[in-house]
């Protein structure tokens, strides 16, 4: 399998009449099948080469997930053309620079989305048409409703279906097929060339840590253009033949959120992608559910939740050796509790595929518990994105799970030495699935690629087990005054998962003495313990017992505490302050696939980060941090 095109094709020939999309139309889903999809693809194809669309040129994609995304990136593909795939959530001057910077002459634009993009066409000299997914009232001459170029397609198709065969035939492993952008953590992103042949090889690659059913059926909940969807979601299961729903679009961003649980439950899915911001919400939204039958049912949950890590330890040794004697337990509570909660799954889930960031301990232990496992992965869109996964018959909870066959993988030490089993370096892979280059950025390609492998700018190690264990960034890394560096993510995600009051939190230590946190509150679980306390929230003895609840919930990590072993104690925060706002896109101190923007958050907070190095801050109850609580209760 050297190409997108091939991978369709085969598919298409193997399982013509499988269901590839389903698409929520007149209030119920209806599925596409793979022979109906080719149809639509090879008209977009032939619709775009009748307007002129050469080999290699680019076209921008900015929609929300649905069937005329994928056929739009394949109507590209076997048109010769390159798709850049854009987040839903860019602002128009981020959209500016990717959209020169590709050189995009096409823009495929969903309705809900063709205000901002028309808004910037007189800021993109290079863009010859835009074309309106969900048409155009009035189309100018540089306007092309999407229903009108299939038409122009079908026709073309009658007298031109050699010459149309003849550009998609021609498709080489090498052709760029997309330039996806990075996130936008810096001030320049990058444009990472994805080619035909590093799809086709990390889908191949995927299925060799867990193999695919042709009856299988997905929710692609995560943005389409984000790697860890594209490939898990749109090829992976096209591989296999096997199908994918999208979310039913709403008429806010709010509204198609709300649409996902409905969703779920109407699809049945087999499986279904996450990242942790989701499986956090998903973990949220069931103990909630549970909590507002009553708090005797709630912590007869809790402790059936604890029986169940017990039983399934870290995942790999479940149910062995004293384990096996909790079966009869785990049994029952799975009959009274976890079924149900399955049941709002769709009650068909076997399991998540974790992907995105570091997944804490805490939560994959929960999902287990219910019978859902996270399998978490780890990848980087410029490895397309899968570089391991735990699967179901290899899950070990804090890992990222075992390599796949056909990729190469060491850990590497700062004099590009590489290192033995255990100890941590940079992660440093090689194989089919690593990108071309950066678009027209050869420094940045020569400092990443190096004699053919791909420098992640990870820090892990493997273990003795075979499974890979990921840090985190370099780039995020803390620094003590003596120089020595640790990885702040498994901290700040552990203490953000197991504690119920805070609800986001970013640790600081830039070769200072100590290490800091900024911390944003859950005012609303804080309010409602101090309720039956007795306690009025907002008052002045309110506000002091917030701040004592949210320090205690990270003296648990520390010397005494429930989690005491679980980090070096050096590299917990000494000092806390509360802010008084949350990370968020708005603000743009979460990127698109919601992590923080640490460098901008920095300089965002930049008084609140001096004020933590002053004595005052060590006073739990300074000014700041009762201001900002203050502030939390006025909202």
């Amino acid at each position: 399998m050297k190409t997108i095109i091939e991978l369709f094709e085969t598919t298409v020939a193997n399982y013509p009449n499988n269901i590839y999309l389903w698409e929520k139309k007149d209030g119920k889903f209806q599925g596409t099948s793979y022979e109906e999809t080719r149809v639509q693809v090879l008209k977009l194809a032939a619709g775009l080469i009748s307007i002129g669309m050469q080999k290699g040129d680019r076209s921008g994609l900015v929609s929300d997930g649905r069937n005329d995304w994928i056929i739009s990136e394949l109507g590209m593909l076997y048109a010769g053309g390159i798709n850049v795939p854009l987040s839903i959530r860019l602002q128009e001057n981020e959209l500016i620079f990717r959209l020169k910077h590709s050189g995009s002459k096409y823009i495929f634009v969903s309705g809900v989305h063709a205000a901002k993009v028309e808004a910037i066409r007189s800021s993109l000299p290079e863009l010859e048409k835009i074309i309106f997914l969900d048409g155009k009232e009035n189309p100018g001459e540089n306007d092309i409703n999407y229903s009108d170029l299939m038409q122009t397609g079908e026709e073309y198709l009658k007298t031109h279906a050699k010459e149309v065969d003849a550009v998609w035939k021609n498709i080489q492993p090498d052709d760029v097929a997309n330039i996806s952008y990075t996130s936008g953590t810096t001030a320049d992103p990058k444009g990472i060339m994805l080619t035909h042949l590093n799809y086709a090889a990390n889908v191949v690659q995927s299925n060799t840590l867990m193999e695919l059913k042709s009856d299988w059926r997905t929710i692609a909940i995560l943005p389409w253009d984000h790697a860890f969807a594209h490939t898990c979601c749109l090829y992976a299961f096209m591989y296999k033949g096997a199908s994918i729903a999208s979310v039913e679009v709403g008429k806010t961003p709010l509204e198609t959120l709300k649409n996902i649980p409905k969703n779920i439950k109407e699809i049945k899915p087999t499986l279904m992608m996450s990242v942790p911001a989701f499986s956090k919400k998903f973990k949220q939204n069931i103990e909630g559910q549970i909590r507002k039958k009553g708090e005797t049912l709630y912590k007869v949950f809790q402790f059936a939740i604890k029986v169940g890590y017990a039983h399934n330890g870290m995942g790999h040794n479940s149910g062995k050796g004293w384990r096996f004697f909790l079966k009869p337990l785990q049994w029952t509570f799975d009959k009274i509790f976890f079924k149900k909660i399955r049941e709002g799954f769709g009650g068909e889930l076997k399991f998540f595929i974790g992907g995105g960031a570091l997944l804490d301990v805490e939560l994959q232990r929960f999902f287990y518990a219910i019978g859902i496992p996270i399998c978490q992965g780890y990848g980087l869109t410029e490895a397309s994105p899968v570089i391991s996964s735990n699967a179901l018959h290899a899950i070990k909870f804090g890992s990222s799970g075992r390599l796949p066959k056909y990729l190469e993988l060491k850990i590497m030490d700062d004099d590009g030495n590489e290192l033995p089993i255990g100890q941590k370096g940079e992660i440093v892979i090689k194989g089919d699935n690593v990108m071309k280059g950066y678009w027209n950025n050869p420094d940045a390609t020569a400092d990443t690629i190096k004699d053919g492998w791909l420098h992640t700018g990870d820090m892990g190690y493997m273990g003795k087990d075979d499974f890979l264990y990921v840090l985190g960034r370099f780039k995020s890394l803390l620094i003590g005054n003596d120089g020595e560096k640790f990885s702040p993510e498994g901290i700040e995600e552990a203490i953000v998962d197991q504690s119920p009051y805070i609800q986001q939190m970013m640790l600081y230590n830039n070769q200072n003495p100590y290490t800091t946190a900024m911390v944003v509150p859950d005012i609303d679980a804080i309010n409602r313990d101090l309720k039956k306390q007795n306690i009025e929230p907002g008052s002045e003895e309110g506000n002091k017992k917030s701040l004592e609840i949210l320090s205690k919930e990270i003296q648990e990590y520390k010397k005494g505490g429930q989690y005491e072993d679980m980090f070096p104690e050096r590299w917990l925060p000494a000092a806390f302050v509360v802010l008084p706002e949350a990370f968020s896109q708005e603000n743009e101190l979460m990127n698109t696939t919601m992590k923080m923007v640490r460098g901008k958050i920095c300089d965002y907070f930049s008084k609140e980060l001096e004020f933590l190095y002053t004595p005052l801050a060590r006073n739990l109850t300074n000014d700041v941090n009762v201001a900002a609580i203050k502030k939390w209760n006025a909202k």
